[in-house]
Order: structure tokens, then sequence, then C-alpha cells
């Protein structure tokens, strides 16, 4: 059921509401976010009731175009509110991020009757999963799922893992390949007949970001709900640079929670090495030097991710290759930084708030789980690579569609 929305999505109605005023309210919306995530996460309890908050805050829609009624913002607002989320919560903050990346796959790609549906339904607060992956196959790119066409119809069979969202979605984005071995992606509700998901995600951490399987047995929806996929990944878009842009985002913002949640353990748990010669732990100058190589760590993240973010939206302005291959170069940049930050954090987490902060109760180790497991997503050895061909040759980046 759509849900009903609050007087903080009344801001949409206004004549100057901005992708910024919805950062804003993002911001707001932290402190309730934060409250219950280390128990979310020991409970393995989905963050519905926070979602639906930021659903109905109208958050979840910065991305809608103008032209269908939202406020049009770009990456730089997604990568922001991705960003804040994931310092509160890193499994909430990933589940929106297939669901900015199939809006803007169906801004790009998708017939008006698509967009029309899809944009109105997003601006009433629903939300977007992908069913993207599959198990078995030499390569991420290799599809077993296939949609076939009857009369104004397509038809979809096939079965997905790693979900992310799919258990608290309102629309899936599946990504199918037709006879002619063109790649497709269909829009259709969560609740088609035929679509079953399952809650099976068993990863380490991030274990409360909705990932579950989707079968689909012989699912329908209209032809005029398939997107075909190359148009995104192939043009001058910095589509693929969008979505793992996001991807930094989450562990920017992961590595930003845990610095923070350590200085705070360091102030009021932590005993103070003797050789210290000091009172409370947060005077060891040696602890104190450290703190100030990880804060390095992570602004130099945050603000590589600024830039890429920037850089997105610049290329969707000029689509063209140098802003597009800019764009990529920017968000590697970003990743890479991201990557290593949020790892050097939470392995130093442990380092500096010294033994009680192992204390499974605490679960302080949650800030690692998530961020080991996040990190795997896109390589960054393969970044390095890019940025290392532009560097020394001056070769252009591929332009990804990675998830």
């Amino acid at each position: 059921m759509p849900l009903v929305v609050d007087p903080v999505r009344r801001l949409h109605d206004g004549p100057g509401v901005t992708a910024a005023a919805l950062v804003e309210v993002t911001r707001r919306l932290l402190p309730q976010i934060a409250r219950g995530a280390a128990e979310r996460d020991r409970n393995r309890q989905l963050p519905r009731a926070e979602l639906d908050q930021l659903s109905r805050a109208g958050v979840l829609a910065v991305t809608v175009p103008r032209a269908h009624g939202g406020v049009g913002g770009g990456a730089a607002a997604a990568f922001e509110i991705t960003r804040l989320l994931a310092t509160a919560d890193p499994n909430l903050a990933q589940i929106p991020q297939s669901h900015f990346v199939y809006l803007r796959l169906a801004a790009l790609a998708g017939s008006v009757e698509l967009k029309d549906e899809l944009f109105a339904a997003v601006l009433a607060g629903a939300r977007v999963a992908n069913a993207q992956s599959e198990r078995g196959g030499r390569t991420i790119t290799d599809l077993a799922t296939a949609v076939r066409f009857d009369g104004e119809d397509a038809v979809v069979d096939g079965e997905k893992f790693y979900c992310t969202g799919s258990l608290c979605a309102d629309w899936l984005a599946v990504l199918a390949r037709d006879a002619e071995g063109n790649d497709q992606v269909g829009f259709l509700p969560a609740d088609t007949p035929g679509v079953s998901i399952v809650d099976d995600w068993t990863g380490m951490g991030q274990r409360t970001t909705a990932s579950g399987t989707v079968l689909f047995s012989r699912v329908r929806l209209p032809r005029s709900h398939l997107a075909p996929r190359r148009a995104a990944v192939t043009g001058p878009y910095g589509y693929g640079a969008l979505a793992q842009g996001l991807h930094a985002a989450i562990d920017v913002g992961i590595a930003r929670a845990a610095l923070t949640e350590t200085a705070e353990f360091v102030r009021t748990s932590s005993r103070p090495w003797f050789e210290a010669q000091v009172d409370r732990a947060d005077l060891d100058p040696l602890l104190v030097q450290r703190f100030g190589e990880l804060e390095v760590e992570v602004r130099a993240a945050e603000a590589a991710l600024g830039v890429a973010g920037h850089a997105c939206d610049l290329a969707e302005e000029r689509r063209d290759d140098s802003a597009s291959s800019e764009a990529s170069l920017a968000v590697a940049t970003a990743k890479v930084l991201a990557d290593r930050a949020a790892i050097s954090v939470t392995n130093a987490l442990f380092e500096l708030g010294g033994t009680r902060a192992s204390d499974d109760r605490l679960n302080l180790h949650r800030h690692w789980r998530n961020a080991r497991t996040h990190t795997l997503h896109d390589p960054v050895r393969w970044k390095l690579q890019h940025l290392g061909r532009w560097a020394v040759r001056g070769e252009r980046p591929p332009r990804g569609p990675q998830l």
C-alpha cells in the first residue's frame, strides 16, 4: 500500500524545494535512525520503520526529475544522503543504493509510460530494489534469467540473489536477457503474481540490508516497463560512476561513524596506558596522534566523495566523453580512499579502544563487519588500474554497469 505522506513530505509542494532541503531533512532524522542501529544489527531486525520514515519525508524521491514532479536532485545529493545515512546505519544506507541507480536507469532508458508510473509511485513513497545478481556462471555478466515477449506483455523467468532492499521494496528492477541477447531491465511491483522473495541473506556484515533471493516464475509485465540496459551503461552519462559512487558513500559513512564511536568509547570507557602517565585515555599523546592520522583519512575520503558527486552531475549535464571519464576517475579515487578509510578506522577501533572494546555486548565489531563486507563491492585494485592507465597512457576508464 502507498505510504501516507507526512507533513515533512510537504517540502515537495513548495516552490522553493531543493535537493539541499532533503539533505537537511535526512540530517535531522539521523539521531532516530542511529538510536536502534546496533540492536537491529544484533537481532537482524530489518529497518522497515526507518525506511518508511525516509519515504514519508520524501528523501528517497530526491532524484526524481523535475519534469516528473520531483526536485531533480543529482549524484551529489544522492551521495550525501547515502553518506549521512551510513553514519547512522550503513545497512539502511545500502538499501536505497539500487533505488537511486535504477531510477537513473529509468530516466535514461525508460519509456514515457514507465517514467510516468514509476516516478509517481516514488513521489508517493514507493521504493525500488534490484534483482540483478545471479549464482553460477563464469563471470558476473553471465545471465540465466530470461525475458520473452507475448503480445503486449513481457514474461520473466529466473532466480536472483543478493537482491538488496527486496524485502522492503514496493517495486523490483529485474535484469534479464531476451532471445536476441539484449539485456533488459524490467520494472514491476514487488507483489506481482509469480514473484517470490526469500529472506536468506547470511553475510557476516551488512546483516539488515533486506537482501533476499528473488524468484520469478512466468512473471508478466507490460513491455513498456522494460528498459534496454545498454542505453544507460554505454552512453556518456556517468551511470556506472553513479552506482559505484553510492557504494563509496556507504564506506565513507562507515568510516566516520566508526571514528566517532571510537572517540566516544575512548573518552568514556578506555583506561589510559600507564606509560603515558595521564589520568585519561584521551590525553595519551600517542593515542591522540593516531586519531589525527585517522581523521585525515576520513576527511580525505569525504572530500573525494564530494568531488565525485559534482563530477557525476557534470557528466549528466554535459553528456560527453571527457566529463564521463572524469566522473569515473573521480569516483574511482573516492572508492579507493573510502575503502582504505573504512577498513583502517574499523581496525583501529580495537587498537584505540583497548580490550574492553572487544566485548561482544557492545557490538562495536559491527563497524568492522560492515566495512569488511561492504568494501567487497567493486574491488579497489581495478579502480587503481583505471587511475594508473589514465595517469600513464591517458587511457579513458571503461563505462561500467556495476552496482
